[in-house]
């Protein structure tokens, strides 16, 4: 199955799963394991805006960093850009966080409150280059926008 048929067939029992659920962790959670066993990605995660920096949310996969100061790394530059970033080879990526030395490739989708904050990042890692491409952007994004239809952020 190619990735948008796997997208197509997901997206709709995504939106079923967090139609009605207004707790922000529990639906991150149950999204993040969704995703990441439908797509097998090496990591697959929120992280959230509290203060100046990200903290970690509900994610599937090894270990990762607590906190992400705004602007730095991936996941702190599309918060700080608001806008989806995607980076086919992280060593490139300058100022890169290496929470795992095995992750290559990296996309990075900001979510926003009902006034357009960003309020989280949903931040997907591979282990192999150049996973992420504008079909991943787009049902990404229609995910994340999903989730911030329903879910009531404090």
């Amino acid at each position: 199955m190619i990735k948008q048929e796997k997208y197509e067939e997901l997206l709709p029992q995504m939106i079923a799963m967090i139609e009605g659920e207004t707790n922000p962790v529990s639906v991150m959670a149950n999204v993040a394991a969704a995703l990441h066993e439908a797509f097998g990605w090496w990591w697959t995660g929120f992280y959230t805006v509290s203060g100046d920096q990200l903290e970690l949310g509900p994610f599937q996969g090894p270990v990762a960093c607590y906190r992400i100061k705004r602007g730095r790394g991936v996941c702190g530059t599309a918060w700080d850009r608001n806008e989806t970033v995607i980076v086919p080879d992280v060593e490139q990526f300058p100022g890169h966080i290496a929470c795992s030395s095995l992750s290559r490739s990296e996309i990075v989708v900001p979510m926003h409150d009902n006034e357009g904050n960003v309020v989280a990042v949903l931040d997907i890692d591979s282990k192999d280059l150049s996973t992420f491409d504008e079909t991943d952007q787009q049902y990404l994004e229609e995910i994340v926008k999903a989730i911030s239809k329903e879910v009531k952020w404090k």
